[in-house]
């Protein structure tokens, strides 16, 4: 009999089981599922589509790979060329590719710099600080090419003459650097040793035509035409930190019309000793009126140059003076601050040798905040000028300051307004002078005392206890002896024949 086409003439039942097994529906294959199963099939339609997708969303107009991208095929990425798989990242566009790169952490894109020059370009313009060593990457144009969205630069230790493997290295607090035996003078280094002015300022003008976004730098050695330049072409810039400077050169800052945070290093002894006097300060009050803080280390000046900041910066907020040269009466001038909410003063080896009258003193009546850091408080005529001129003050921090006894630091109790009090490592004052000035400040919330040995639990009166259980914040570790012998009471360590912490 006949059968038709439709008919199976042999049935097998094996076949029929099979069909009836297989799902209805294939699951679509996952990205996981095309990486783990190394479908590189699927895993080149992928990224074909992913290409596609960008260059179909771009509004810029296609290039001529793009407009190219139906005539690619699957097997068209080109090798890498440490090895004969293909590249394909080679397909994604620059936008994608980078948006990519972007996601991973900073301390990866150096790493990734090194896959390719392509890699290399893309992520350079992810970077965002550089501490640069080598001048001539800078006057190559080599910099601005490779990191073109940079927005912050610190060019000091470049502007340094030194050789790669100097072993010499002399560094400060503000500043370490490799120095040869041959530009060391007389404690300073030589003139030699530094790039000159005619070269800093090449340098600038090579920076800010590749890199015009800056918004911070930290130079040395610039004149006032190498700082009008920054200013002229570099209109975002808002913090910048000048080293090795004098006083005509702050005339290039006039261009710098939104700068808000300056920092002007005159004078690091053992580096350089250049001048910063009333000319140089008057001249920086009238070209930045927009400053928020000034921070002034190793300066020169007077009560001319203060008093000129403060007439003309206005909404001068934070002043900062580091190892100051300032003549003595200086103090007076801060009344004209009238915005001034924060002073601190680091490093000085005299607040203010001839303070005046009293009367002529003055206050500073929107300041809340005074930090001693590291300052001699030995000369009471000067700290109690300091009080006076700040009596409106709400937190006052000493930090590691010499000098500071029982006498001196009663000077203090005029600040009736104080908040918040911190002492850490002075270690004249006793017990009984804290006593003494706490209670006398009615508005004291916060306290803490740290690493001021003279200051003994033992010595706490009724009356101090009193005003600590009241307080909102209290911080108490003032003898560190004490507290180290205590917290190692009854494990033997510390007495003579005792355990040892010694490995054996």
């Amino acid at each position: 009999m006949p059968t038709s086409p439709e008919e199976n003439p042999n049935p097998n039942p094996n076949n029929k089981l099979k069909l009836s097994a297989a799902p209805a529906n294939k699951r679509r294959l996952s990205l996981s599922d095309i990486w783990y199963n190394k479908d590189t099939q699927a895993l080149k339609q992928l990224v074909l589509q992913m290409r596609a997708q960008s260059v179909s969303s771009s509004t810029t107009p296609p290039s001529e790979s793009e407009s190219d991208i139906q005539s690619l095929t699957l097997d068209d990425p080109e090798p890498t060329r440490f090895g004969s798989s293909p590249d394909y990242t080679a397909v994604l566009s620059d936008k994608l590719l980078l948006s990519v790169l972007s996601k991973v952490p900073e301390g990866q894109h150096v790493a990734n710099s090194l896959v390719c020059k392509r890699w290399c370009k893309l992520s350079g313009k992810l970077v965002r600080y550089i501490k640069l060593l080598d001048w001539e990457f800078l006057e190559s144009g080599r910099l601005s090419y490779r990191f073109p969205g940079l927005i912050d630069i610190d060019l000091v230790r470049a502007c340094v003459k030194s050789r790669r493997n100097s072993g010499i290295v002399m560094s400060h607090r503000l500043i370490s650097v490799h120095l040869d035996s041959s530009s060391i003078d007389g404690g300073f280094v030589k003139e030699e040793g530094f790039w000159g002015k005619e070269v800093v300022d090449g340098g600038v003008k090579v920076l800010v035509e590749g890199c015009g976004n800056l918004r911070r730098m930290v130079l040395m050695n610039a004149s006032v035409e190498g700082l009008g330049y920054l200013g002229e072409k570099c209109e975002t810039l808002q913090e910048l930190e000048l080293h090795c400077c004098d006083d005509f050169a702050l005339k290039g800052l006039f261009g710098c019309r939104n700068l808000q945070i300056l920092k002007l290093v005159g004078c690091i002894d053992g580096l350089y000793n250049s001048m910063v006097s009333d000319i140089g300060l008057t001249i920086l009050a009238q070209g930045c009126k927009r400053l928020l803080k000034l921070e002034l280390v190793g300066c020169e000046g007077s009560y001319d140059g203060i008093k000129a900041i403060g007439q003309c910066c206005q909404m001068l907020e934070e002043l900062i003076l580091c190892d100051h040269r300032m003549d003595g009466g200086w103090l007076s001038a801060l009344s004209y601050c009238s915005n001034l909410k924060t002073l601190k003063l680091q490093s000085c080896k005299v607040l203010d040798s001839s303070p005046g009258p009293d009367e002529h003193l003055g206050s500073c009546s929107t300041l809340e905040e005074l930090h001693l850091q590291q300052c001699q408080l030995r000369d009471k005529q000067g700290v109690r000028a300091l009080f006076m001129v700040c009596a409106t003050v709400r937190e006052l921090v000493f930090a590691d300051c010499w000098g500071l006894d029982n006498a001196i630091f009663s000077a203090a109790s005029v600040c009736r307004s104080l908040r918040f009090l911190s002492l850490e490592g002075c270690s004249l004052l006793t017990t009984e002078g804290l006593d003494s000035v706490v209670q006398s400040w009615k508005e004291l919330e916060r306290l803490k005392v740290v690493s001021c040995n003279n200051i003994k639990d033992s010595e706490i009166t009724p009356e101090l206890a009193t005003l600590f259980s009241v307080l909102k914040e209290l911080k108490w570790r003032p003898d560190s002896r004490s507290l180290l012998s205590s917290g190692l009471e009854g494990t033997g360590i510390g007495h003579k024949g005792g355990r040892s912490l010694r490995r054996k």
